[in-house]
């Protein structure tokens, strides 16, 4: 009876420490569906507006001092969570139609990789311009990965390639870029190649979004993009 109870005790622990786990890493889905929504609920309901969130270094500094510093009304763990989860992925993150330094794009441009209209995906858009007989064209994508496999075929006459940096969203020069794959954090195509203009803020963003790698422009290979799409 002794070692049943003891079995019991060792499976309901390990049962907690499960559920406990798998709240604090969502899967962008459920992100999507459930923890935004709530998150920016307790936000407006529950919380004083001026949280700086800039000054955060991790998602952990930023919950321990809403919680401490009483930066909202007592929170359930859970909603702690889903609010400290919503202020670091959506709100810390500048929305670009507060910004000047963009890609421009129409709203006839198509990426010539998968063909959406690019117009629709501000926060991923990505340019290369090539030199045709003295003239400068350039192609718009949704995206750093659909522009990296053009770019893989198409590498001949380039005078600029632009992508668009996950945080500030400001535009930056992609082949002094630092790009990050495997987060959970998804473009219109699906997992990306995030791009950032400081490779710590690509540290911390692998760090935060389960990332994989960081690479630099000029070390992302075929292999490396086509990956994304399995």
């Amino acid at each position: 009876m002794l070692f049943k109870n003891l079995l019991l005790l060792i499976f309901l622990l390990f049962q907690s420490a499960t559920i406990l786990s798998s709240s604090t890493n969502f899967t962008h889905s459920v992100k999507e569906k459930k923890i935004y929504p709530m998150g920016k609920k307790v936000y407006e309901k529950m919380c004083s507006h001026n949280i700086e969130l800039n000054k955060y270094s991790t998602l952990n500094d930023l919950k321990s001092s809403i919680k401490n510093e009483k930066l909202c009304k007592p929170l359930k763990a859970k909603y702690l969570e889903a609010l400290s989860t919503y202020l670091w992925d959506i709100k810390r993150v500048v929305k670009p139609e507060n910004i000047s330094e963009v890609i421009k794009v129409t709203k006839d441009d198509k990426c010539p990789v998968c063909g959406m209209f690019v117009y629709k995906y501000p926060r991923w858009v990505a340019q290369i311009f090539y030199v045709d007989k003295s003239k400068e064209i350039n192609y718009s994508f949704d995206g750093a990965k659909d522009m990296m496999k053009y770019y893989l075929k198409h590498n001949k006459n380039i005078s600029k390639i632009l992508v668009t940096d996950y945080y500030s969203q400001k535009v930056i020069d992609a082949q002094k870029a630092y790009y990050v794959d495997g987060s959970d954090i998804y473009g219109p195509m699906g997992e990306e190649l995030i791009p950032f203009v400081d490779q710590s803020e690509a540290k911390r963003f692998r760090l935060d979004h389960k990332g994989k790698n960081i690479f630099t422009f000029d070390k992302i290979t075929a292999e490396d993009v086509y990956k994304l799409d399995e």
